[in-house]
């Protein structure tokens, strides 16, 4: 028996995303490891900007999310306060 998984409507978005179809390990690498492969494909993705607003919005520590480190995110949270 298949169950398909339905995402709610604010995370249909992410259906669409270039990671989605590439896969989580680019995206969660292990500390001290390059993010450069998931910055590029995060350039490339046609939602790159509403994944960076959820990262932002829902505090996401962990990850690259819309082209940014936690790292990144970090700074321009601080910068924008």
């Amino acid at each position: 028996m298949h169950i398909d998984t339905i995402a709610p409507p604010e995370l249909a978005w992410q259906q669409e995303a270039l990671c989605a179809q590439t896969g989580g390990d680019f995206f969660f690498p292990e500390p001290g490891s390059s993010v450069r492969e998931a910055k590029r494909i995060c350039a490339l993705c046609p939602i790159r900007a509403t994944c960076l607003d959820y990262a932002l919005t829902h505090d996401m520590r962990f990850g690259v999310w819309g082209g940014l480190s936690e790292k990144e995110r970090l700074e321009l949270r601080r910068a924008s306060r």
